[in-house]
């Protein structure tokens, strides 16, 4: 069940008004701020409020052969994280080699369930979305360029 198209303008607007860029997408939203694109999906719940679902690319990508490490890593960086988590989506390529590797995207993901849209709901959903970014960004940031950086 997705949200109703005021309720997703409802939250737009809310994160515009906030000094975000927010861009409409078919089934979501793009928040943009600095560097970072966010996207934003929201559904409603059938107990109400609505959830709110973020998704962070943050270009990476994993070939099947590098799991082993990447899982455990990922699985070690994610015990820090409060805000959202990492986690591997594969990419589909686009002409199908039988005898190539996998490959995955390292995606940041985040949900957060809103009671209503009100104003310290909003409010909620604007800091979460911060925190979300800055975390996984600083958290990925951290382990590459650290001593023991992650290898892919």
């Amino acid at each position: 069940m997705t949200a109703s198209q005021s309720e997703l303008q409802r939250i737009m607007t809310a994160l515009q008004e906030s000094g975000l860029t927010v861009e409409a997408v078919e089934d979501g939203a793009l928040i943009q701020d600095g560097e970072t694109r966010v996207a934003l999906f929201a559904e409603s719940d059938h107990q109400g409020g609505v959830i709110v679902r973020l998704h962070l690319d943050l270009d990476l990508y994993v070939e099947e052969d590098s799991l082993p490490d990447i899982l455990m890593g990922m699985n070690l960086m994610n015990q820090g994280l409060d805000y959202g988590a990492l986690n591997l989506d594969p990419v589909e390529p686009d002409e199908p080699d039988e005898d190539a590797p996998l490959t995955f995207a390292v995606l940041g993901r985040s949900v957060l369930w809103l009671p209503d849209l009100g104003v310290a709901e909003l409010d909620r959903l604007r800091e979460h979305l911060r925190r979300f970014e800055a975390e996984v960004t600083e958290s990925v940031e951290r382990t590459l360029h650290g001593s023991r950086g992650m290898s892919a």
